[in-house]
């Protein structure tokens, strides 16, 4: 294959995946209120990186911001941490590619020092791609401890009451539905991000193949 194929298409491929990077780490919805048996069905609670939000039946929107270092788990630090590295990496690599385009003549650049930079933004892809998938991953884990921290909490708690009533109003009186501990489930932006990295490990990979065949065209020469 072509290395300006090859170029181009890891170009491309780098380009999509900052923009879903980027679109996953300001999104609000990495996790979403599991709303199953839960009576009240008019306020959906979500929260992000940034803000936790809640929002009615009727379209009222209300987030609290999530300013600070202090009072955050280091997991969800990290979190943020990886994000941001993959967002600065892959801006930074998508700025290199468009520098370092075989078809664009306007600069004078030597196709070796192309060649070069063209592989910088691929190993950039690459790293980004990596923090991506590793960030949404690490809140993966986060959610899925708490939802089974939470369950197991819930069904305790139901055991209790229906254990504490059986006395007093049958077997079956305490079977209602009791208040628990809120669990989340995986929000859109994971699955945003996950393939945001995907995409940026490929289009990583597709640069650094492009740097062997564009070397390669300049040793006969």
């Amino acid at each position: 294959m072509a290395p300006s194929i090859l170029q181009n298409g890891g170009f491309a491929l780098g380009l999509v995946g900052s923009a879903l990077l980027i679109a996953a780490t300001a999104m609000n919805r990495w996790s979403v209120k599991d709303r199953q048996g839960d009576l009240l069905t008019s306020v959906y609670t979500y929260r992000g990186l940034w803000q936790d939000c809640e929002t009615t039946t009727a379209g009222m929107t209300e987030c609290r911001p999530l300013y600070g270092l202090l009072g955050f788990s280091d997991s969800f630090q990290a979190v943020r941490a990886l994000m941001i590295v993959g967002v600065v990496l892959s801006t930074i690599g998508t700025v290199l590619s468009v520098i370092s385009l075989q078809c664009l003549t306007m600069n004078k650049m030597e196709d070796s020092s192309k060649a070069k930079m063209s592989l910088t933004a691929g190993i950039m892809f690459i790293i980004a791609g990596i923090c991506g998938i590793a960030g949404a991953s690490v809140y993966a884990n986060q959610i899925v401890s708490s939802f089974q921290s939470s369950v197991t909490t819930n069904y305790n708690n139901n055991y209790n009451n229906n254990y504490n009533n059986f006395g007093q109003e049958g077997f079956g009186g305490g079977m209602g539905m009791a208040a628990g501990v809120p669990t989340y489930t995986f929000g859109p932006a994971l699955f945003v991000a996950w393939i945001g990295g995907g995409v940026l490990l490929i289009g990583g990979v597709l640069k650094s193949l492009a740097f062997r065949g564009m070397m390669k065209d300049e040793k006969p020469r």
